[in-house]
């Protein structure tokens, strides 16, 4: 059963009057890029949030400017346009210090059409002096309601602000979570995914992606160009290969960073996000002629944090090949480098050329299959057992931990519990062992989640009084 999805919160505004600021407090975090130059924020930029128990999202949008011919504005004013198209509610963030604006007028007429609750947040009021001088009677004219004035760099006023969307939404308080939490279930045949194979291809930017889905659809569906960030948003295609159905979906790049004018490290990651979050494989793009970057780090960690069935392609072999380059060597460097997905297969392609493109559905078929795959439960605790023969447990606290039973409780990725005493005390190098024993012996290249659980005393009865 899915839960259901929470609502949206867009912070909308103009250029540089403080919504990525605002976006990583409420968020709790920084995950928006932050930087004092107007339109650094290109694309969408998400995040959960649990606020006193209540589920909602929100959203950092790029600067919204009505009616300018810049063409990176009317970007961003399009991006923001979407986020409102998604949004529960709409906070639209203003400038304090400089005080309502022609542009402010204009995007909050705009705002006006989506029938949205609206709320104002005035931004970089830092002191309740700063709040006298400020001309916060102004922005009571564009007929929102309640005026907030905040700080989004300090937190002043910011719960305010979100505990007013929280009440106007009616959100929800989530349940607690009980008490005495039931044992997982073992997976049954009948839960099993089944259905076409659905394939994200990723990657930073100028890697290669949309001449890699053309090769694979054998048409040029996408434009390709140069030009990093060409794709903004993702595309699904069907593919038919080998009487198998893959959707595979194009995405937007990472953009790399200082790698425009603006000097920020400005991702383009809402579209690959959500590609891989519907995605069961990712074929992740790196360039043959400068791979294993830290954005390819980057990237690839997301893939694995998700759980998700991974390819690595290193494209453009073509030109790798020919300056001397060779599989194994690549391979052996690549996992010096990002070792933590050396679980994963790695294909090499040249996309241009179109030779090793089909390879990757044929592994991502495979890979679908153990991803999706159900593992006897007697076998699993024959493999316990005798990795524990092999291999014993530590020592924690006078005796040994045993690793009493297993079972498999998920697809998709696939995931174990194994019942053992003294969980907290098993360390991470034998977490590891036990993960790799379980790859060799099923043959295993996807991620896996491995849950290790204390086992519960069963309460012995009472003695009985003697007669």
């Amino acid at each position: 059963m899915t839960s259901a999805p929470r609502p949206l919160v867009a912070l909308v505004g103009r250029p540089n009057v403080g919504k990525s600021t605002l976006f990583n407090r409420i968020a709790g975090r920084r995950v928006a890029i932050v930087e004092d130059v107007p339109g650094v924020t290109r694309d969408r930029n998400y995040a959960d949030v649990d606020w006193d128990g209540r589920a909602l999202s929100v959203v950092d949008t790029g600067g919204f400017e009505p009616d300018t011919r810049d063409r990176l504005i009317a970007q961003v004013r399009q991006q923001a346009q979407l986020a409102v198209d998604e949004a529960a509610a709409i906070v639209l963030v203003v400038d304090g210090r400089e005080g309502l604006t022609s542009v402010d007028r204009a995007v909050a007429d705009l705002l006006r059409r989506a029938g949205k609750p609206l709320f104002v947040a005035v931004n970089k009021i830092d002191s309740a002096a700063t709040e006298g001088d400020a001309p916060i009677a102004e922005f009571y004219g564009l007929g929102f309601g309640d005026v907030h004035p905040v700080s989004a760099e300090h937190g002043r006023g910011v719960a305010d602000l979100v505990e007013e969307i929280v009440a106007r939404l009616a959100l929800p308080l989530a349940p607690p979570p009980p008490e005495d939490e039931p044992e997982p279930a073992e997976v049954t045949e009948e839960e099993r995914p089944r259905g076409d194979v659905r394939l994200a291809v990723v990657g930073r930017p100028n890697v290669g992606k949309s001449t890699f889905v053309n090769a694979l659809l054998g048409s040029e569906r996408f434009v390709v160009s140069d030009i990093p960030g060409t794709t903004r948003d993702s595309i699904d295609s069907l593919v038919v290969h080998r009487g198998k159905r893959f959707v595979v979906t194009d995405t937007a790049g990472i953009r790399r960073k200082r790698s425009i004018a603006l000097k920020v490290e400005a991702y383009s990651v809402v579209r690959a996000m959500r590609a891989m979050d519907d995605a069961e494989v990712v074929a992740c793009l790196l360039d043959a002629t400068e791979a294993g970057v830290e954005q390819d780090a980057r990237l690839l960690g997301m893939v694995v944090e998700k759980g998700k069935a991974l390819v690595v392609v290193v494209n453009k072999w073509d030109i790798a090949e020919r300056e001397g380059a060779t599989q194994d060597w690549y391979r052996k460097e690549l996992h010096k480098r990002l070792p933590f997905v050396a679980f994963a297969p790695m294909l090499f392609v040249s996309s241009k050329e179109r030779r090793g493109v089909t390879k990757v559905l044929d592994r991502a078929e495979k890979l679908v299959e153990q991803y999706r795959a159900r593992f006897p439960t007697p076998e699993l605790n024959q493999l316990v057992e005798a990795l524990q023969d092999e291999h014993p447990a530590p020592i924690s606290r006078g005796s040994r931990v045993k690793l009493f039973y297993a079972a498999q409780v998920a697809y998709a990725p696939p995931t174990f519990v194994i019942q053992c005493s003294h969980a907290d005390a098993i360390p991470d190098s034998y977490k590891r062992y036990v993960e790799n024993r379980i790859r060799d012996a099923f043959g295993l290249e996807t991620p896996m989640r491995i849950v290790y659980k204390e086992r519960k005393r069963r309460k012995r009865p009472p003695p009985q009084g003697r007669e």
